[in-house]
């Protein structure tokens, strides 16, 4: 039995790891969980599963409901708490964007598996998770004590399995292409929030719906698999597959090429991260290959969806420059869900303080009290760059 903590668990992926919970309660067991503000669902969620921990990211909710036998805290520290509990043996940190990182890095801290969803905590604290993860590693011989829930970078991790790291000569990350694959930059001139949440096969938060869109998602994807797989950038592609049934791929020195594939539900990549080393019950139908048809692939386009190229070269200069470009995005894609900013004045913002932050001189990554105040320049920078 394994007792998980479970962060963001209203969000998309929280409802998700729930559910593979609800179909193994003889192998998993939940024991906290942590939200934002979306208090009466995580009360029913705790009812359900016999939490006794529940933590509240924002403060104003605080003495707005009938608290029980619940034992419920408040404020970001009261998140990062639930990493520490004894009885925890796999935090899910399924928080979105930047606030994730110091529950990873607590996680990591407190020797318990982390099962990671919150893409941030790599892309703008990898320098600083990696090494603790491989301190963990090395340290017990586990080797698996972090986990990423991410679809892609859970099929590069099974395609790794078995094989010499020595070997890869390249990861293939899959890309949908998004709701607006092939249209020119012309095209997405006046593209509002509901067309961009249109994604055409994942069911997503709205955050990172938008930015699947722009392909911002896949810089940050490439940022994490350079991260979680030790591989340098030149040696990992993006390309577009529409049909999403292949999640990644790994190239070897001899010319054979591993593919993930598998049906688009993100339980299946939640589960295997819970499941390590161990395969269950598949919790969604399997694909059937009978009735996928052709599977289609292009190269993505840099040019139009500039989002990606930012995102790379953030990567690779590396240093503090991803985690600035990271902080000006969230801005940037809250804007446009608000109205405030167009589609396109994502990219255009966040270049902006991308070569702000050049300008001041990028740094070496050294704390996260570091990380967190680089953070609030970029989004106070961010915010008077919204186009």
């Amino acid at each position: 039995m394994k007792n998980i903590v479970v962060l963001g668990s209203t969000g998309s992926i929280g409802t998700q790891t729930l559910d593979v919970v609800r179909r193994h309660p003889d192998k998993l067991r939940c024991v906290a969980l942590a939200v934002n503000s979306r208090v009466e669902t995580a009360l029913d969620q705790a009812r359900e599963f016999g939490v006794t921990h529940l933590a509240v990211g924002d403060e104003a909710r605080r003495g707005t409901f009938n608290e029980d036998e619940l034992a419920v805290t408040y404020g970001a520290d009261a998140v990062e708490a639930l990493c520490l509990l004894e009885e925890a043996d796999v935090v899910v940190n399924a928080l979105v964007g930047a606030a994730g990182l110091r529950a990873s890095y607590a996680t990591l801290q407190a020797g318990k598996v982390l099962a990671l969803a919150n893409k941030e905590s790599l892309v703008v604290g990898g320098d600083l998770i990696m090494p603790l993860a491989r301190q963990l590693d090395e340290a017990s011989g586990f080797q698996h004590f972090l986990m990423p829930i991410d679809s892609e970078h859970g099929a590069i991790y099974q395609c790794l399995l078995g094989e010499n790291p020595r070997e890869v000569t390249r990861l293939w990350v899959t890309a949908s292409g998004g709701p607006f694959r092939g249209r020119t930059r012309a095209e997405l001139t006046g593209i509002t929030p509901a067309q961009a949440l249109a994604h055409p096969t994942w069911n997503m938060g709205a955050k990172i719906t938008i930015d699947s869109s722009t392909l911002m998602n896949k810089g940050l994807e490439v940022i994490e698999a350079h991260h979680l797989f030790a591989m340098s950038y030149d040696r990992i592609a993006v390309v577009v597959q529409p049909q999403s049934a292949i999640h990644s791929m790994v190239e070897y020195s001899d010319g054979s090429v591993k593919a993930h594939l598998g049906t688009t539900d993100m339980r299946i990549p939640i589960q295997f991260a819970l499941s390590y080393p161990e395969r269950w019950d598949a919790p969604v139908q399997p694909l059937d290959f009978r009735t996928l048809g052709s599977l289609e692939f292009a190269a993505p386009d840099e040019d139009t969806f500039r989002c990606l190229a930012l995102a790379k070269q953030a990567g690779t200069t590396g240093g503090t420059l991803p985690c600035v470009m990271n902080a000006a995005n969230e801005v940037a894609v809250a804007a446009f869900l608000a109205e405030e900013g167009s589609y396109l004045g994502i990219a255009e913002c966040v270049e902006a303080v991308m070569d702000a932050h050049r300008a001041a001189g990028v740094q070496r990554v050294e704390s996260i009290a570091q990380l967190q105040e680089l953070d609030t320049w970029a989004r106070e920078t961010a915010r008077k760059n919204v186009r």
